[in-house]
């Protein structure tokens, strides 16, 4: 599916931004008939296996791994993977982090899935603008090397217009068992500065419906099936914390809420 800028303006603010912002969004929700229905297909089939949907982001993609793993009304059976999970409970230096190109780097990317415990079952949602990333594409390819289904989230417009920084020269969508586009521009930036350039993003809220897209389909699909899905409540309600330790102690060591 194509990328559309519908909506971009020249102007600048807060309502110049909703406005444009708001035929993106109804592009992404186009979606609803075909990929995301494959993907929930994919992802309720694996909540059944008794896996674990692993969610993957580098940058600011991470917000997508944070929307679909660990938030109040979303799956328990999920885990956010990020790169600083190489230091945390890889034993790599602090320093690493500091790399402007480590999310371009794929040397990383077979240690964090391997830190990521993942089992047969287990299925991957990779996020990532411009899927071209050395880390994003390895990790991808690993992925697939050990027969996780794979969806990605990207923008078809952006990604189209890159070539890959892999050594492959494959790019995310390469290796992903469904595509689904964030449908923001190249670039990601739609408001128009005067003096040339662009500013205010968009992949981060269209991935946020995305992802929410995606587990609402996923909860349909188990509670039409007269089974409980296993959701989070919100931690600031009573019974919050019992509710979630209870069912989060069924993939104890499959699953992590660090910061």
């Amino acid at each position: 599916m194509a990328s559309s800028n519908t909506g971009e303006s020249s102007s600048l603010g807060a309502h110049a931004y909703v406005q444009t912002l708001m035929p993106i969004l109804a592009a992404v929700t186009t979606q609803i008939d075909g990929p995301i229905q494959q993907a929930a297909d994919l992802m309720a089939a694996s909540v059944r296996a008794n896996g674990v949907i692993q969610a993957f982001g580098s940058g600011h993609s991470e917000a997508l791994a944070m929307e679909i793993a660990g938030r109040a009304g979303g799956l328990i059976a999920s885990n956010r993977i990020a790169l600083r999970d190489l230091v945390l409970l890889g034993g790599e230096p602090p320093e690493l982090l500091r790399s402007a190109e480590l999310e371009r780097d794929p040397a990383y990317s077979r240690k964090l899935y391997e830190l990521s415990a993942a089992r047969e079952g287990d299925l991957f949602v990779i996020a990532s603008n411009s899927g071209v990333n050395g880390s994003i594409v390895e990790l991808a390819s690993v992925v697939k090397e050990k027969g996780h289904p794979l969806i990605a989230i990207t923008s078809l417009q952006h990604t189209g217009g890159m070539d890959s920084r892999h050594p492959s020269g494959k790019k995310l969508i390469d290796f992903a068992d469904v595509v689904l586009d964030n449908q923001a521009p190249y670039g990601d930036s739609v408001l128009d500065l005067p003096g040339g350039g662009k500013v205010c993003a968009v992949s981060s809220i269209t991935a946020a419906l995305i992802a929410q897209m995606l587990v609402a389909e996923v909860l349909r699909r188990l509670t039409e099936a007269g089974e409980t899905p296993p959701v989070y409540l919100s931690a600031n309600i009573p019974g919050g914390d019992e509710h979630n330790h209870a069912l989060e102690a069924r993939y104890a060591g499959r699953i992590r809420r660090t910061a």
